[in-house]
């Protein structure tokens, strides 16, 4: 198996992520079409021999707002345990293919935009230019009136990476690791949230001031892979693509 993995999964698009508007606090639903993206990602990287193999999740965690929550159900991953946010469970059969569990965090929730919610960027320049404030405003370095500082993501972050290296990659590395290996124990976890905290969050898995401006992009429905140099959880890196799996070549190959 390779080492362990972070998967960070944007939600699916919105109206308001159509047209550039910041979305923290605000409750939107998927569009059509992002919901439809959203399970054609599913299919394409779900699967034992796919990208994300439900089986090695050692755990799952998503943001608080419904939009990143319904993105997860679309990813069909199989999971045994209900969703948190539903109050009675599925009466539909399950096909349970992960026994990681759920966890609903604020630690991943979209930056708080403060008075800028709602707002495109050149508005929001604008506004700051009439007001006598630095018109080419950044939010890595700049943050958000009213909301969140870089300062503040950062802390969040940093306190649930050390979190996820603690507890579900220490010692889990080496060709007997994963659900696969001798003690059959996962060692990948998945975070569904949104495009400015994820981006932040690979910034600072790979030790990257905020305020430098991680010049990093994850579409609506997007997903990214974060792992380790050396088989060394002391060498967090992004990965930037993995090989295909051997077995799928050769099932295909055979007569």
């Amino acid at each position: 198996m390779p080492d362990p993995r972070v998967f960070i999964i944007r939600h699916g698009e919105t109206e308001w992520s159509l047209n550039g508007r910041h979305t923290g606090t605000t409750e939107l639903p998927l569009t059509s079409n992002g919901e439809k993206r959203v399970r054609a990602t599913g299919k394409a990287l779900v699967g034992d021999d796919r990208l994300i193999v439900p089986g090695n999740l050692a755990h799952i965690y998503v943001s608080p707002r419904h939009r990143a929550q319904r993105t997860l159900e679309l990813l069909d991953l199989g999971c045994r345990n209900r969703y948190p946010w539903h109050s009675s469970p599925s009466a539909e059969p399950l096909n349970i293919r992960t026994n990681a569990n759920i966890e609903v965090t604020s630690a991943i929730r979209e930056w708080n935009y403060g008075d800028y919610e709602g707002l495109t960027s050149p508005q929001i320049r604008q506004s700051r230019k009439e007001r006598g404030l630095n018109a080419d405003w950044d939010i890595w370095r700049d943050g958000c009136e009213g909301g969140e500082s870089p300062e503040d993501v950062t802390k969040r972050l940093d306190d649930l990476i050390q979190e996820i290296r603690t507890k579900w990659h220490e010692g889990r590395f080496g060709k007997e690791a994963g659900w696969k290996g001798k003690q059959g124990v996962p060692n990948d976890v998945l975070i569904v949230a949104h495009g400015h905290v994820l981006r932040s969050f690979a910034a600072r898995w790979v030790g990257k001031a905020l305020e430098d401006n991680p010049s990093l992009i994850l579409e609506a429905g997007g997903v990214g892979t974060l792992s380790y140099e050396h088989h060394n959880i002391n060498e967090p890196a992004i990965l930037l693509g993995g090989a295909f799996v051997v077995e799928v070549v050769e099932k295909e190959e055979k007569p």
